[in-house]
């Protein structure tokens, strides 16, 4: 799982990507695929590929509008459950299959 996967997903998704760098720290994968951490105040001393690669838990935060009557609520994922979702998502550029083409 690379840091472009998550930006990818959470543009074609409309949720936020958080998950803890080793530091305490957090970042955020915004819907607009922005990998951000809101705490860095001057140049970073990681790597986010790197921090990515030893995160454990990340949240899922849907952006887009919510329901009325069922509004999405934030979710918790393990590395797993996120890396199957993410191999679940059809790849950039392709188009899904519709049956009237």
């Amino acid at each position: 799982m690379k840091l472009a996967d998550l930006r990818r997903f959470s543009i074609r998704k409309q949720v936020q990507i958080r998950f803890r760098l080793q530091n305490g720290m957090e970042c955020v994968v915004t819907d607009r695929g922005v990998a951000e951490v809101p705490a860095l105040k001057g140049p970073p001393a990681f790597n986010l590929e790197e921090e990515l690669a030893s995160a454990s838990e990340f949240l899922l935060e849907p952006t887009a509008a919510p329901a009325k009557r069922n509004p999405a609520k934030p979710r918790s994922l393990s590395r797993h459950e996120l890396a199957r979702m993410l191999s679940d998502a059809p790849p950039a550029g392709v188009a899904p299959d519709h049956p009237d083409e």
